[in-house]
């Protein structure tokens, strides 16, 4: 039985070279477009399936290879049938989802739940379901919605999911703890206006979180249509920038100052911790750019294992010297035998 091709690339307004970023944000101006709740056109609904089915292809990068392997050379709305050994290839076929959701959930009629109006049986048009199985792949995940959301419309959806970057400071990672993180977002209003607004979210930040950890506020992301649940809004975690400390994953490092004189016969140093100092001992001899590592200093981690701190040896030299201090390192360049660049005597004499 052949369907009708669907373009969800054209229907998304992107190239089929789009980015996954370049392909949430046109769904999102699109959604926003033509959300039931905010465009009261006939076609509005329809159109906001449309869009909510190519982004749930799209954003899914084995959705989205499956259907690039079925070339360029089709148009929207051209009649389409499935190359032979396609169910062997897509590794889905046409009833693989439809037998895994029947029958469950109490006995929920799926085929309701959009109110037959989406194409096919369910929510996902009869091209979808000929691709990927009658359901592809599930709902809740950013699909057509939760199966326990079924609103007055004869159909949910569960509201998008949103992400944010937040930046907090070091010590707040190391201590963890309640914290109140502020964001500027964007609001449609009933007539389709966005507007911007602040808000404040009370966040428990874990002991020890690193650099790009997300933090989940359930039913804190987009607000849902036909009464679905509202999605959630992930929190990207960046620790700012510190004076003393540079941040990786769970290790900390710092730099160490010495005097020529403190590195060349060795001594005892106080090195900056997260919450206190420790001390060091500096054998002589020591190199620029020696690395000592402080055992367990790093950051504290939710499995009782923390990082490590390294303290980076950098030699300090005085911008300016006194009379004395010139003579007595021009008395050390003359007794001294020490050469760094490994010449000869000879060649360093000419």
């Amino acid at each position: 039985m052949s369907v009708q091709y669907k373009d969800y690339y054209e229907i998304l307004g992107v190239p089929r070279s789009a980015s996954q970023e370049e392909i949430q944000k046109a769904y999102r101006q699109l959604a926003r477009k033509y959300h039931p709740d905010v465009n009261k056109s006939e076609d509005a609904e329809q159109k906001f399936k449309d869009i909510s089915e190519a982004y749930e292809v799209l954003k899914d990068p084995e959705k989205r290879k499956r259907y690039d392997a079925l070339g360029q050379g089709w148009q929207q709305g051209d009649d389409f049938t499935p190359p032979p050994g396609w169910e062997e290839f897509t590794g889905y076929g046409g009833q693989g989802y439809g037998q895994g959701f029947g029958g469950g959930f109490g006995g929920f009629d799926f085929e309701d739940l959009f109110g037959g109006g989406a194409g096919g049986q369910g929510g996902f048009s009869d091209f979808f379901e000929t691709l990927f199985g009658r359901f592809g792949g599930g709902f809740g995940g950013g699909g057509f919605g939760d199966t326990s959301d079924v609103g007055t419309r004869g159909w949910a959806q569960k509201g998008e999911d949103h992400e944010a970057d937040v930046t907090i400071q070091l010590e707040d990672a190391y201590k963890g703890g309640k914290k109140t993180l502020t964001l500027e977002q964007q609001e449609t209003d009933s007539r389709g206006r966005i507007h911007k607004r602040r808000k404040n979210y009370e966040v428990n930040v874990p002991t020890g979180i690193t650099e790009g950890r997300k933090l989940r506020l359930a039913g804190q992301g987009g607000r849902a249509a036909g009464g679905g649940k509202a999605g959630d809004l992930y929190l990207r975690i960046h620790i700012a920038p510190h004076p003393r400390f540079r941040v990786h994953g769970s290790d900390l490092e710092t730099d160490v100052s010495l005097t020529p004189w403190e590195a060349a016969l060795g001594t005892k140093v106080q090195v900056p911790l997260v919450d206190g100092k420790a001390s060091l001992s500096i054998p002589a001899g020591t190199s620029g750019g020696k690395r000592f590592r402080l055992k367990g200093k790093g950051l504290r981690t939710r499995d009782g294992k923390p990082g490590d701190l390294y303290a980076v040896v950098r030699i300090a030299l005085p911008k300016e010297l006194s009379a004395r201090e010139k003579e007595l390192f021009e008395q050390l360049a003359q007794e001294s035998r020490f050469n760094p660049r490994g010449e000869t005597e000879s060649q360093k004499t000419r």
